[in-house]
């Protein structure tokens, strides 16, 4: 049961800090018992590395889209538009893939 720094952000997302206290169970120093637990939990104000990686390929479709609606307008695009259609796919199941890793992450209870 050796003591352990813990970072949590807004979204639930959490990783193991630095070590921070051995316990009485292990004693060889600079080694741990493998049992972690919460010294103190730090709040990150900003938003997790998936959150920020789900909310820039969501910009990148809206601005996709954008330019869809745009092209649909002005005629004569039907391959770009295409093409545009697919990636777009691909970034909502980018997306997707994410998100699962994310609530996956947070219900976990190990790093």
């Amino acid at each position: 049961m050796c003591y352990f720094d813990h970072q949590l952000w807004p979204c639930g997302w959490w990783r193991w800090g630095s070590f921070r206290e051995q316990c009485n169970k292990e004693y060889r120093t600079g080694e741990t018992c493998g049992l972690k637990l919460i010294y103190n939990t730090y709040l990150e104000p900003h938003p997790c590395s998936k959150c920020e990686t789900m909310d820039k390929k969501a910009r990148r479709i809206a601005k996709m889209s954008d330019d869809i609606a745009r092209w649909r307008y002005e005629g004569n695009r039907i391959a770009t538009i295409e093409k545009t259609q697919r990636e777009i796919a691909e970034l909502n199941d980018q997306i997707e893939q994410l998100w699962r890793e994310h609530e996956k992450r947070k219900m976990s209870i190990s790093y």
